[in-house]
């Protein structure tokens, strides 16, 4: 059983091999020439041509909280048909890429990815008798990547059974009889990925089987620190209930307007202070505005209170 900090280790692996990053990048959308899989999505990089991304926009789209779900809905047709006409869709590709500030879907990805990567990976360890966190990230890894199973037949051929080679054996076979597939492959994007079979075989070579951190994966390093962050959330922190105050009609009144009144009287103008922002207080923000080298357009807004103390 793997500790919760080999868990996420093994899995900042993948992220760093999909994504350059230790927490993977959940906006990212990805589409290559030539790659099987298509347009592809995510933390972990899921597939258009799989049908997994499907699964993925849909498990969103169900949460309560989804905020760009009304945006991918429409889709979940096109995607359950893996249409691949989705790759060169730039409204659904830019509706992914904001989908991936939403908390909700950076809950969606990691269940996601857990569920349909990281518990078959657990269990298919545990049904070789495998049980280091470098054996499963390695499943996990493939699981992910793809022909995990067609690799695993494969070097049980070579190397023979996963009971009877021993666990470090087999996998230190499979991870050679893997990157010789990748790097002979006639799809020359997948001889560009025998990266991910090097950066196992560095581990390897270390006796780095339990994931013990800090470690460093393809130049990027894996931390205490890097897993213990969050993934990026872009929120304001300004108060939304902070009005822009300007003219109009009828004119804006209210505590807010008076502040502002009760700030230029400070600075020593005459207004006067009863909440109303009519004709008068409109001059006389201007005129404050010009004094101090705002754009001098009536309106209370963030750089005019900032000046103003308020």
């Amino acid at each position: 059983m793997l500790s919760e900090l080999q868990k996420q280790a093994a899995q900042a692996i993948v992220n760093v091999f999909e994504t350059g990053r230790t927490l993977g990048d959940y906006a990212r959308v990805t589409l290559l020439t030539g790659d099987p899989g298509h347009l592809t999505y995510g933390r972990s990089q899921t597939t258009l041509a799989s049908g997994n991304l499907y699964l993925l926009i849909k498990a969103y789209c169900a949460m309560p909280d989804a905020t760009c779900a009304r945006a991918l809905k429409p889709y979940l047709q096109k995607l359950a048909d893996i249409d691949l006409s989705l790759d060169r869709d730039q409204a659904f590709r830019a509706a992914l890429k904001e989908a991936g500030g939403d908390p909700a879907m950076q809950d969606a990805q990691d269940g996601f990815f857990d569920r349909v990567y990281w518990t078959p990976a657990a269990k298919t360890c545990a049904a070789l008798g495998f049980s280091s966190a470098l054996a499963t990230a390695v499943i996990y890894d493939s699981l992910i990547h793809g022909s995990w199973s067609a690799m695993r037949d494969r070097t049980s051929k070579a190397h023979g059974e996963p009971a009877r080679a021993g666990e470090k054996a087999w996998i230190a076979g499979y991870v050679a009889e893997r990157r010789n597939w990748l790097a002979t492959h006639p799809n020359t994007l997948l001889q560009r990925t025998v990266y991910r079979m090097d950066a196992f075989n560095a581990l390897i070579k270390a006796g780095n089987w339990s994931l013990g951190i800090p470690l460093s994966v393809c130049g990027v390093s894996i931390d205490q620190s890097a897993l213990s962050c969050r993934a990026p959330v872009v929120v304001s922190a300004s108060d939304a209930a902070t009005r822009n105050l300007h003219l109009t009609v009828p004119p804006m009144t209210g505590n807010d307007v008076r502040a502002l009144q009760e700030a230029l009287s400070r600075e020593g103008y005459a207004v006067d202070r009863d909440g109303v922002f009519d004709e008068g207080l409109d001059r006389v923000l201007k005129s404050f505005q010009e004094e101090y080298g705002i754009v001098a357009d009536g309106i209370a807004g963030p750089a005019t209170r900032t000046m103003l103390g308020i």
